[in-house]
């Protein structure tokens, strides 16, 4: 765990109670504990993996990055330890380095929002978080202040057989406007290691902010995460989920649209192959009147990937004129892979608008002999049918250099997949 060194008094109780926390908590069971019916954790030993010490072993420079939107501001750490930090000059009262030094040099900030949107509760994973995190981002923009340039948060994993707790808290206050990138990478595709994710965004009365968080984690390594988002009155979430790496675990993402005309956009994309698993459960909560929802999720899986993604519309009662949809489709490139799509609704309030969608399929036959009788090579058809599929992903943000990255993303995602 993380040392109390330095810490400030509200970061050391708040470890200390998660510590205790963590002698009441156990390992959940498949099929045994609600949420946990389609990750199967028997083989995963906590104990075999060690905290991480900043920095020690492995060779970072061979991560290769995500994504690397133009003209950005980067706060990279290896192992919790920071690499280096934004070199420009940030607007007055923004805040991006390390959780762990802006609790000690902006305490006031950060001990209001830490834990606030994600607790420890009775989640062993979220408990060991908070408990060892290390180094970990803080972005903080005050009212009404707009970021011209995007933020990428990059967090390195590069010692062997190591738990990083990865800690990352996000407030936009009233009318401020902010997009974020952040990358989760291993510094070989050998690495056997665990991450362990929290990330907390407060999205203020009247701000926007577009959150871009993907993973490419070794796919030798275990992902769990934990990442809430709360969005306040008539303010805008536009996030961004992708998820290529890692051999299993799973990562819940919550929306709580708090306040009226509160509205959030979620895409979430995803491309495994051999026997790598994807675990995705999804929330969006409305809880107050007049606010709105859309999420899209589209997955493709290669050999005998599986994948899974479990959604919930929660309209909480009051909560009248929510609109509120989601969708999750799935592209299967062998006949030994598999997928599971789960909408769900829970309404509260009877003057609502909420529907779903779910699908999984193969390739289809009839779009393949369509493309080859005009004399295009079966690879070749069936890549484009590929890239169709994924494109109404991409097809979700305006022309401009988001969109241009993400494309060149999913590109590269599906370039692996298909072994070119």
């Amino acid at each position: 765990m993380a040392s109390a060194a330095a810490e400030p008094k509200f970061l050391t109780t708040r470890r200390a109670q998660a510590q205790e926390l963590l002698q009441t908590l156990e390992l959940p069971q498949f099929k045994g504990r609600p949420g946990w019916e389609f990750t199967d954790l028997s083989a995963l030993d906590l104990s075999s993996y060690g905290p991480v010490k900043g920095g020690n072993g492995g060779k970072p420079s061979e991560a290769r990055p995500l994504f690397a939107p133009e003209h950005a501001l980067e706060l990279a750490q290896v192992d919790g330890r920071k690499r280096y930090g934004p070199q420009d000059q940030l607007p007055d009262g923004v805040i991006v380095s390390s959780l762990e030094q802006a609790a000690r040099e902006h305490p006031e900030l950060v001990e209001p929002h830490l834990g606030a949107i994600v607790g420890a509760q009775q989640d062993l994973f979220v408990a060991r978080n908070e408990a060892g995190f290390r180094g970990g981002a803080f972005v903080f923009v005050p009212r009404g202040v707009a970021i011209e340039r995007p933020i990428v948060l990059s967090a390195i994993q590069s010692a062997p057989h190591t738990e990083l707790d990865r800690r990352t808290l996000i407030v936009l206050e009233e009318g401020a406007q902010a997009e974020i990138w952040e990358q989760h990478l291993s510094s070989s595709p050998e690495l056997e290691s665990l991450l362990n994710t929290v990330i907390e965004l407060a999205v203020g009365d009247g701000a926007r902010l577009r959150f871009i968080c993907g993973q490419q984690l070794s796919e030798r390594s275990w992902i769990f995460g934990t990442h809430r988002a709360e969005v306040g009155r008539d303010a805008m979430l536009d996030w961004v989920a992708l998820g290529f790496g890692s051999a299993a675990g799973r990562v819940r993402m919550e929306t709580r649209l708090g306040g009226p005309g509160a509205e959030a956009r979620v895409t979430g994309g995803y491309a495994a192959r051999g026997r790598q698993h994807i675990d995705f459960d999804t929330t969006q909560e409305h809880a107050a009147p007049n606010t709105t929802s859309d999420l899209a999720f589209r997955g493709v899986l290669q050999g005998r990937a599986t994948a899974v993604w479990k959604g919930n519309i929660i309209v909480d009662p009051g909560a009248q004129k929510t609109d509120a949809f989601q969708e999750s489709r799935n592209l299967l490139l062998s006949k030994r892979a598999h997928a599971d799509a789960i909408p769900g609704l829970e309404i509260q309030a009877n003057d609502v608008r909420c529907t779903h969608a779910a699908a999984v399929a193969q390739v289809d036959s009839e779009q393949l002999f369509y493309l080859r009788s005009h004399g295009l090579p079966e690879q070749v058809a069936k890549r484009l049918v590929i890239e169709g599929f994924l494109a109404a992903l991409v097809e979700r943000f305006e022309q401009g250099a988001v969109r241009q990255v993400l494309a060149g993303t999913l590109e590269r995602r599906l370039s692996q997949i298909l072994g070119e």
